[in-house]
């Protein structure tokens, strides 16, 4: 008997964000594995006796391998269980859902993806901000600060990242911003374009800082903390 998989977006940690749907598919759930975003509050809402299996990556962190993650899910499954894979944010957003879908597709495994509030959206709001405005920022764009080195990519489209009428919202890009910001202000960017460092947003935890591109690359070029964070810019992130 084949098991089912719903890979569920939990949205950025807050539990009151999570969709009627998510928590319809955590209660029922025989197998829940989880980022570690989306631990806490959050698993409150499996089942009793159901099994609880961490499995998240974080950076500088030791962390299961991908292929892992992918064959616990086909493991599963092939036992007729129900699994939810419980992505942090919106699992389609930097969260190599494609890898594990591909790996349930090539076991003939059926899957079902519920969408979760993007952290992108949860930071703005939580800034009091929109993601665009008429006539100054029609456009929103989603970058990760790393590849899968833990490097900046080497292949990034400068001229529409340093273009100043759209929103940018950097995914894991804390490490890496002080030479991405370089790269910017050098593709035209100007220096003292407004940004935002979220941190734990939508949690106990959470941080709001605004400052410039160039001051927070400097800021950023002396630590990091450990907290989950994304980085807009833009003229919005003025707020």
């Amino acid at each position: 008997m084949t098991g089912f998989v719903s890979f569920v977006g939990s949205g950025p940690g807050d539990p009151e964000l999570l969709t009627l749907k998510a928590v319809d598919r955590l209660k029922r759930a025989d197998a829940v594995l989880f980022d570690d975003l989306s631990a806490g509050p959050i698993l409150s809402h499996a089942r009793s006796g159901a099994d609880l299996v961490g499995v998240g990556k974080r950076a500088g962190r030791p962390s299961p391998k991908q292929h892992h993650v992918s064959q616990l899910l086909v493991d599963y499954a092939t036992e007729g269980q129900r699994i939810v894979r419980l992505k942090s944010g919106d699992g389609g957003t930097f969260g190599r859902l494609e890898e594990e879908t591909d790996a349930l597709k090539a076991a003939d495994i059926p899957f079902e993806i519920i969408p979760g509030v993007p952290s992108a959206c949860a930071a703005a709001a939580a800034a009091g901000i929109p993601l665009t405005r008429r006539l100054t920022a029609r456009r929103v764009q989603f970058v990760t600060g790393h590849d899968v080195r833990g490097a900046l990519p080497e292949d990034l489209n400068m001229a529409a990242l340093a273009d100043g009428q759209a929103t940018t919202v950097v995914f894991m890009g804390q490490r890496t911003f002080p030479a991405f910001a370089g790269m910017l202000i050098q593709a035209g960017l100007p220096a003292d374009t407004p940004a935002l460092l979220a941190e734990g947003v939508s949690t106990e935890a959470q941080k709001l800082h605004r400052t410039t591109v160039a001051q927070l690359a400097e800021e950023l070029g002396r630590g990091v903390s450990d907290a989950p964070a994304l980085i807009l810019y833009g003229a919005l992130a003025e707020g």
